[in-house]
């Protein structure tokens, strides 16, 4: 038996009890956060986001776990002239996400693996905040590989570095600064590694306190 999750299936019996998304810990509180400093550092990385698919110059994005649309939105207000997608399993995301883009974006709640099996093709393919959610994610690398024609765009929180922050500013002091959602914990060499096992790294930047990978498929 299987569930889906962010637009992905995870067999039953692994870690799951994230799928239970609480407000306080959520992608909408950590994107609506009046922290300055916190806005500080996402903005960077949603600029170098920007950057990376702009410097693709593609004419097809998805992302895969778009949630509420939040890098979409920053897509699609900056101007990036390709068709955006974003999918997500969680009806009520995609509804918020549908909320704040209207008709700019193709928003569909729907696993990310029946796209690839209706041989569905995007030039990028972004996985933002999202692999550390899901058990066993080395399998998620060939289903990307399945939908983009070339690029993939994907990040994870770095760390120690990210809990590291987080216990610093009292969040979730009792689990030592560890996100109560966060099943998979990756420094910045060993996520390079995990994606170098599928594509051909390009880029990545510095954007801490996340790693931010940009690659390419790999030539046969």
């Amino acid at each position: 038996m299987r569930i889906d999750f962010f637009g992905l299936h995870a067999p039953l019996g692994l870690r799951t009890n994230f799928l239970k998304m609480d407000s306080n810990y959520g992608n909408k509180q950590k994107h609506e956060s009046k922290n300055p400093i916190q806005q500080f550092l996402l903005n960077r990385f949603k600029s170098q986001v920007y950057r990376l698919v702009n410097q693709a110059d593609p004419q097809s994005v998805l992302e895969v776990g778009c949630g509420e649309g939040y890098m979409l939105d920053v897509l699609a207000r900056r101007g990036v002239r390709a068709s955006l997608t974003g999918v997500d399993i969680s009806e009520t995301a995609i509804e918020d996400a549908r909320k704040r883009l209207g008709s700019r974006v193709i928003l569909e709640q729907k696993d990310a693996r029946d796209l690839a099996d209706d041989k569905r093709k995007f030039d990028v393919v972004m996985m933002l905040e999202v692999l550390e959610h899901i058990p066993q994610p080395e399998l998620i690398l060939p289903v990307l590989d399945q939908l983009t024609t070339r690029y993939v765009v994907l990040s994870v929180p770095w760390e120690p570095m990210f809990r590291g922050l987080n216990f610093l500013r009292g969040k979730y002091v009792d689990d030592w600064g560890n996100h109560p959602e966060h099943i998979n914990h990756w420094g910045r060499r060993e996520f390079i590694r995990l994606v170098q096992r599928r594509f051909e790294l390009i880029e990545a930047p510095m954007v801490a306190p996340w790693t931010l990978v940009f690659a390419q498929k790999r030539t046969e």
